[in-house]
């Protein structure tokens, strides 16, 4: 489905959120949507791996990783790992590494910036509880829509 926040937006104004525009894209798919699975944690990647394990299919992993610019959440094997599962996407509030090789993924990644140094792994974390990032508080079980543009979240399927 080729779903733009824009058209989205327009027709439904009073059911969408839009994040603040402070994410870049960083994988193969700059469009990309799904039902969210959040998560919460800090310099950790350990529960990423975890969820990123599991069935992905028309889903968008959502880290709320406290902003951090320290080190990167997820690199090209976790992205691997997402395509092999079924993810449609994610969105990182922290920073990715190995870019070059999550461009040739098709896969949806939007985050904030990149960064070489690996994240330290001790399995701290939440999963699925409301996360507040990029001026939103979203949900796990709302709809996320991402492109060229933005990306947005509502309670249901617009779809």
């Amino acid at each position: 489905m080729n779903l733009a926040t824009t058209d989205l937006c327009d027709e439904f104004e009073n059911e969408v959120h839009v994040l603040d525009p402070i994410f870049q894209s960083f994988g193969g798919h700059g469009r990309f949507h799904g039902q969210v699975v959040t998560l919460k944690l800090f310099e950790d990647n350990s529960l990423v791996r975890q969820t990123l394990g599991e069935d992905g299919h028309g889903k968008v992993l959502v880290v709320d990783g406290g902003g951090s610019r320290r080190c990167a959440l997820l690199g090209d094997q976790l992205g691997e790992l997402a395509v092999k599962n079924g993810w449609a996407g994610l969105v990182i509030d922290g920073c990715v590494r190995d870019s070059a090789a999550l461009a040739t993924l098709p896969l949806g990644v939007k985050a904030l910036a990149t960064h070489p140094r690996k994240s330290v792994k001790r399995d701290c974390g939440q999963k699925n509880i409301a996360v507040r990032i990029a001026g939103c508080v979203i949900e796990p079980g709302q709809w996320l829509y991402a492109d060229e543009d933005g990306v947005i979240v509502s309670a249901r399927a617009l779809a």
